[in-house]
This record gives C-alpha cells, sequence and structure tokens, in this order.
C-alpha cells in the first residue's frame, strides 16, 4: 500500500465533475485522455490529417466553452466529446464541399469578352450582390446557391445537407425582403434569374 508510485487516475465522472465546473486542469486532462479518440475519429472520416487535427482542436474548445451544457448524468465525458467531434466533421465536410463548388464554378467562368458584358447587365448584378449582402446568412447562401450557380432547390438541399422545405422557406423569405426592398429603393433590376424562378 505504501509504495511510491504514481497516482492512480481519478474516475471519469469525477475528472467529468472538475471538467463541467471549469477546472482548466480537467480540460488538459480530457485532452490528454480524450484526445486521441477525437482525433482518431475525425481522421477516418477527412481524408487532410490538418484538418483533422484542426476539427480535434476545435472540439475541445466548444466543449470547453459549452462545458456548462454537459449533462453527466446523460452520458459520459468521451460520448459527449465524440458526439461535438462528429457535429465539427461534418461542419468541414459541407465547408469542404461549398470550397470545391465556389472554385469549380469560377474555373468554369467564360474568359472576360473584350468588348465588355452589356452595362445594365453589370450593374443589375452588382445591385442584386449588394441587397444579397444585406440578408440573414442562411437566406443569402441559399439564393446565391440558385442565383450565381443556378441550382434548384433540391440541388441545394442535396449540396449543403439543409432540408429541402427549409431550403424552399429560406428561398421564398429573402426573395420577399428583397422584393419589399426593391419596391421601396426603386431599383428592382430587370427579369428575375432563371435560377430563382418559380417553384423548383
Amino acid at each position: 500500500m505504501g509504495t511510491a508510485g504514481h497516482e492512480p487516475e481519478p474516475p471519469p465522472d469525477e475528472l467529468a465533475a472538475r471538467f463541467r465546473a471549469g477546472d482548466e486542469t480537467a480540460l488538459r486532462e480530457a485532452y490528454d485522455r480524450f484526445g486521441r479518440a477525437v482525433l482518431h475519429l475525425a481522421t477516418s472520416t477527412l481524408a487532410n490529417r490538418s484538418d483533422a487535427e484542426d476539427v480535434t482542436q476545435a472540439t475541445f474548445v466548444a466543449a470547453w466553452l459549452g462545458r456548462e451544457t454537459f449533462d453527466p448524468t446523460k452520458g459520459s465525458l468521451i460520448g459527449w466529446l465524440l458526439g461535438i467531434g462528429r457535429r465539427k466533421v461534418i461542419d468541414r465536410l459541407r465547408a469542404s464541399a461549398r470550397e470545391a463548388r465556389v472554385v469549380e464554378t469560377v474555373r468554369q467562368l467564360p474568359e472576360p469578352v473584350g468588348t465588355g458584358a452589356d452595362p445594365d447587365t453589370v450593374v443589375d448584378r452588382l445591385v442584386v450582390a449588394d441587397e444579397l449582402a444585406r440578408l440573414p446568412d442562411d437566406q443569402r447562401r441559399m439564393l446565391e446557391l440558385a442565383f450565381y450557380d443556378d441550382l434548384t432547390h433540391q440541388q441545394i438541399a442535396t449540396v449543403t445537407g439543409v432540408p429541402l422545405g427549409t431550403v424552399k422557406s429560406h428561398i421564398r423569405r429573402g426573395m420577399a425582403s428583397l422584393k419589399r426592398r426593391w419596391e421601396v429603393d426603386g431599383a428592382a433590376p430587370g427579369p428575375r434569374p432563371a435560377g430563382l424562378s418559380g417553384a423548383r
């Protein structure tokens, strides 16, 4: 009993309680103990190792900032951390898909024509871009996918992982906001772009 040796690991529920209470040494212990499991979860889904490491860091930051929402009676600390990690992996996959789509869209743009585009068309697009920038993020993103990428509602739902009904309501609300502003400003551009017309 009195032999010199390292202290036994504290029971997980004691670590969880200290973590939830805001004990910073518990954050370090949780990272040392569970960081590899979260990293393994991330690397098993994400091809890029540095993305997986970023997700692992983001998981522990989110867990620490939201530690008061952790309920030890509903599950273990590792289970809770892996749940956060899973959501962070999904966020990273969606962000990568968006980046890839934007790069591909830009790559497919036609070369500028020497004579220049029709000035009215340029002005219309600038007005639309300016108005879109004023919308809430979700509405703006859905309208940009419809307007600039000419995606159908179903394609937008597939690309973003947002339910089809939510996509439709974001687009409907966004269009209503744009219409109200254009009527007030008297700046309504010409015909609506194909990507925004009708139910798709």
